[in-house]
């Protein structure tokens, strides 16, 4: 059986000893490339992506890394369609919809022309079937053909105790039946040919201008393996009050309704749905990067870090004309972190396990790289003993705590917290746990594999920091999301990078002893992952 060690007592000495420390000059350089113009928002499939390959690639050799992709390559293939919809027609029950104010829709199936004509919309609450957990928002009802219309998040995010929602879903922590992927994947397998999510921001984790940041523009797998509804999108929440009380409706009281496990569908009566809006397709060949340092004893196991290199491009300008999105922070800093771990990695003693340097593509688009990489792994996942993800660091300085996402997942929170106070710091179980975040990063591509991860993601609370404090936090943190996936999510010469090199280093200090180790994490006791892992124990003896 696997050797399942207590990562809390593993020493730290191998990661502290390691060679040129991360350094905040660093990481800054690196980012404001990646974030200029020049690279064009960085969006996959675009002559963006063509200069970031090649700068990465560029910087792994410069370092002395090997090629770590399929057949000795540098790059995994990720074949992509990239979906645009025109100015077009929208309306429900006969009343015209403002596409942007008043709904967003993409698609991602590659068609001419999203057409749908009258069709019937149904409310189906928050959208859940989970049998472990008793509830089934569907009861029975035929979906084929229709609109569903959900909320957002899970059935307790706002339950009292008068809900029989309430803890079934991990009270404010939202699980995955929370996420909209989870949402529109359901419609599809349902039959829906469309599925409209109501907006809050406090559900979704973000406001109304993220929902709309991306234009019209989707991406997904060229070849995927479920099916996809026609049209998938969000409703603002005033929209979505006239549209139940065109229908006689009141949306509080059917919120209120789907908290409790007898709520049925309802149908919206009226007119119906109807689009009819141009697609423009283009088929892409993105690529994620993989680069590595061969184990000099046990090569087959693999340490994997983890960032993704795309941004969202171009889009419509903002006040000041500025239409390139150069996601400085997510996650141009993040990738900074994987090249910096690299650089030292491969200027450290060779360790005794491979070192895999993963950055994906098509994140922003639904971790669209990442999970092709878990579906066609090149590394197998038993094999790889833990993935360690960069994705979006703070920029204020150095903080006294470090922010966890997902606590009570696995071990590696251990090492997190051996390796925080070796620099004097503290853990931090995320603020918001509502967001989903530890379902919205690369990392969980791998974890669905049973791969034990681990998330560094500024997002997911106000950071202590040492000048200003928890309420200095809170304040980059409001700012921040002001500019989260807008073009101002630009690089500064401002930025106090401290604090970001800490965490970096934090990443590199576990990486590095796992590397180094023997042991194999596991997943806590009730994560819904440790079956998963449990199925290949045999292979990690």
């Amino acid at each position: 059986m696997p050797r399942l060690l207590a990562l809390a007592a593993l020493p730290l000495l191998t990661a502290m000893q390691a060679p040129d420390p991360i350094t905040p000059a660093a990481l800054s350089a690196d980012v404001k490339i990646l974030a200029s113009d020049d690279f064009g928002g960085r969006a996959p499939g675009t002559p963006g992506e063509d200069k970031t390959i090649a700068w990465l690639v560029a910087q792994f050799k410069a370092a002395g890394l090997k090629p770590g992709g399929p057949n000795g390559g540098w790059t995994q293939p990720v074949p992509l369609i990239r979906t645009q919809l025109g100015a077009g027609t929208v309306s429900a029950n006969g009343v015209g919809w403002s596409v942007g104010k008043d709904v967003y829709l993409s698609t991602v199936r590659p068609v001419d022309r999203a057409a749908i004509a009258r069709a019937p919309m149904v409310f189906v609450g928050y959208g859940v079937n989970a049998p472990e957990r008793q509830w089934d928002d569907f009861k029975g009802v035929d979906l084929k053909g229709k609109v569903a219309v959900f909320l957002v998040n899970d059935p307790d995010f706002e339950a009292t105790a008068a809900d029989d929602a309430k803890g079934r879903f991990g009270d404010r922590r939202m699980t995955y039946y929370g996420r909209w992927t989870y949402k529109f994947e359901e419609a599809a397998r349902r039959g829906a040919i469309a599925a409209l999510i109501v907006h809050d921001t406090p559900g979704a984790g973000y406001g109304w201008s993220t929902v709309t940041a991306p234009g019209g523009e989707n991406y997904d797998v060229a070849r995927p393996p479920a099916p996809r509804v026609l049209l998938q999108g969000w409703i603002a929440g005033d929209a979505a009050t006239r549209l139940f009380a065109a229908s006689g409706l009141d949306l509080a009281q059917q919120r209120a309704a789907a908290r409790r496990s007898g709520f049925k569908p309802v149908a919206l009566t009226g007119a119906g749905f109807s689009a009819d809006l141009p697609v423009t397709v283009v088929r892409a060949e993105s690529r994620n990067v993989l680069a590595k340092l061969p184990g000099r004893s046990r090569p087959v196991e693999v340490v994997m870090y983890g960032a993704h290199w795309d941004a969202y491009g171009e889009g419509a300008p903002d006040a000041q004309g500025r239409r390139i999105r150069p996601g400085a922070n997510d996650d141009a800093l993040g990738t900074a972190g994987v090249l910096a771990i690299a650089r030292a990695a491969a200027k450290a003693k060779p360790a005794a396990r491979t070192q895999v340097f993963a950055l994906w593509t098509g994140e922003e688009r639904g971790l669209l790289g990442s999970e092709t990489y878990a579906a066609n792994p090149v590394y197998p996942a038993a094999k790889t003993v833990a993935n360690l993800t960069l994705d979006i660091l703070q920029t204020a300085g150095p903080a006294r705590d470090v922010l966890l996402v997902g606590a009570g997942q696995n071990a590696l929170e251990d090492a997190l917290a051996s390796a925080a106070r070796a620099q004097g710091r503290v853990v931090t179980p995320e603020a918001l746990p509502e967001r989903g975040l530890f379902y919205r990063a690369d990392h969980f591509s791998l974890a669905r594999r049973g791969v034990p991860t681990l998330l560094l993601m500024a997002i997911s609370g106000a950071p202590d920091l040492v000048t200003g404090g928890r309420a200095g936090g809170q304040a980059w943190l409001d700012g921040y999301m002001r500019c989260y996936h807008q073009t101002c999510d630009a690089w500064s010469a401002d930025w106090d990078l401290r604090g970001a090199a800490a965490d970096v280093d934090l990443v590199r200090r576990i990486g590095f002893d796992l590397a180094n180790g023997s042991n194999w994490p596991d997943w806590r006791d009730g994560s819904e992952f440790k079956a998963i892992r449990a199925e290949t124990a045999t292979q990690r003896r």
